[in-house]
């Protein structure tokens, strides 16, 4: 799938993550308002200062969140009970999307790219 836009990503996710993946543009924005949006590797980017903040992405079963693996390791803990790879989460659609631990995560890499 090749997007020029976020909303053109959510739009043509499989429909069981879209109304998720809104939901998490939404409040990205929210929790970031000066967060730039873009694609970056085919999925919604989101940077500050032109640095790496989160990626997303959306498939029939899950949401993969690309968080960085430093964010990775320091919530290693809170992200036990999910399937992981370096620096990335898979949050199964069967289960509410952790928006908390979202934010903590987000707020975690905004404090790393500050310092």
């Amino acid at each position: 799938m090749v997007v020029s836009s976020v909303e053109a990503y959510i739009t043509q996710a499989p429909e069981p993550s879209r109304a998720i993946l809104k939901s998490l543009r939404v409040r990205i924005h929210e929790w970031v308002p000066n967060a730039e949006e873009s694609i970056a590797y085919g999925m919604p980017a989101y940077k500050i200062n032109g640095k790496p903040l989160i990626y997303f992405a959306g498939y029939k079963n899950h949401i993969g969140i690309y968080a960085l693996p430093n964010a990775h390791n320091h919530f290693k803990k809170e992200l036990s009970g999910y399937k992981q790879g370096k620096g990335s989460v898979q949050f199964p659609l069967s289960e509410p999307l952790p928006f908390d631990l979202i934010q903590k995560i987000v707020e975690f890499n905004i404090t790393k790219i500050s310092n």
